[in-house]
């Protein structure tokens, strides 16, 4: 997954000074220099959410990422031993 610019701090930042309607959408948008799909991906994904429950969600992340690495090299393991059986 590419790395953003932006911490979740900063996104969430952005994204309370709109919904408190101190900034229009392109304002925002033109002050970090990101499109307004890019603004609107942000608020479908971190819409809501404190900044410590969007840190809650970067380890959870990781997290899985790690855990589909183990699973993915433990089925690799597995059917590397199962064609090896199969020749014996």
């Amino acid at each position: 997954m590419k790395q953003s610019r932006f911490t979740e701090e900063q996104i969430i930042l952005a994204l309370r000074q709109q919904e408190s309607r101190e900034k229009t959408v392109a304002e925002v948008s033109r002050e970090l220099g990101i499109s307004q799909a890019t603004f609107f991906k942000w608020k479908q994904k971190y819409g809501g959410m404190s900044i410590n429950e969007a840190r809650r969600l970067r380890e959870l992340e990781h997290e899985n990422a790690r855990l589909k690495r183990i699973v993915a090299n433990l089925t690799l393991d597995k059917e590397i031993l199962q064609e090896i059986v199969k020749k014996l």
